[in-house]
C-alpha cells in the first residue's frame, strides 16, 4: 500500500501568501499541550482547540501521524481551511505489531515538515495528532520530540495527542490532560459509529 500523505484542507508545507502575521492576530506567548491516556476524546479535545483558534483567527496546522484514513471531522475542517491545514502522515491502516519501513518513512518525513512548519512563524498553534503512538511503536524517537519542544517558538500554542505517552514528553510539557477510559461501550461490542467515533 503506498504511503498516504495529502494535503486533507489549505496548502501543503509554508504558503508566503497564507502568512499574514502582521494583519491576523498573534500569541503572545505559547505553551506545550499534552492530551493522551486510555480514553476517548483525544483528537476531539485537539480539533476543538484548533476550531477555537481559527474562530479567533489564529492558524492551525494539524500533522495527524500513523492516521491515513478519511474521518468525519476532516470533511468539516475542509471548510475551514482559510486558517485550518492538516496533512496526514501514514498509510491508511492500523499498526498492531511491527511499523513496517514505509509507516517509518512516512513518520520521518511528517517530522521533518512539522519542524519546518513549526519554525517557519505561518503557523500559531501545531497540533501532532497521534505522535505519541509514533513514539510508542518506534518511528520517531522521545528524543525527537523532545528536541522539537524545545525548538518550538515562543509564541507557538504545540499540541501533541495519542494513547501512550513516555514520561519525558509529559516532563516537557506545559499542560497535561489524561484521558482515563471508565467505561467504554466498544467493551460491548458497539463498533465505530460515523460521526460520533469516526
Amino acid at each position: 500500500m503506498a504511503v498516504k500523505m495529502m494535503p486533507i484542507s489549505g496548502k501543503q508545507g509554508v504558503n508566503k501568501k497564507m502568512d499574514n502575521r502582521k494583519t491576523r492576530p498573534a500569541l503572545k506567548k505559547g505553551y506545550t499541550h499534552v492530551y493522551y491516556g486510555t480514553g476517548k476524546g483525544k483528537t476531539t479535545a485537539a480539533i476543538g482547540l484548533a476550531v477555537r483558534a481559527a474562530g479567533y483567527g489564529l492558524k492551525v496546522y494539524i500533522a495527524q501521524f500513523i492516521k491515513g484514513l478519511q474521518y468525519s471531522e476532516l470533511k468539516c475542517l475542509k471548510k475551514l481551511d482559510e486558517n485550518i491545514t492538516v496533512r496526514q502522515y501514514g498509510r491508511g491502516c492500523f499498526i498492531r505489531k511491527e511499523p513496517a519501513e514505509a509507516d517509518i518513512k512516512a513518520a520521518k518525513k511528517g517530522l521533518e515538515e512539522v519542524r519546518e512548519i513549526l519554525l517557519s512563524g505561518s503557523y500559531d498553534v501545531v497540533i501532532l495528532d497521534e505522535i505519541t503512538v509514533a513514539v510508542y511503536f518506534g518511528l520517531l524517537t522521545v528524543e525527537e520530540i523532545i528536541g522539537l519542544i524545545n525548538s518550538k517558538p515562543e509564541n507557538i500554542e504545540l499540541v501533541l495527542t495519542g494513547r501512550k505517552a513516555d514520561r519525558k514528553i509529559l516532563d516537557a510539557a506545559d499542560l497535561v490532560t489524561e484521558m482515563r477510559e471508565v467505561r467504554h461501550y466498544f467493551n460491548l461490542g458497539v463498533q465505530a459509529r460515523k460521526g460520533i467515533e469516526k
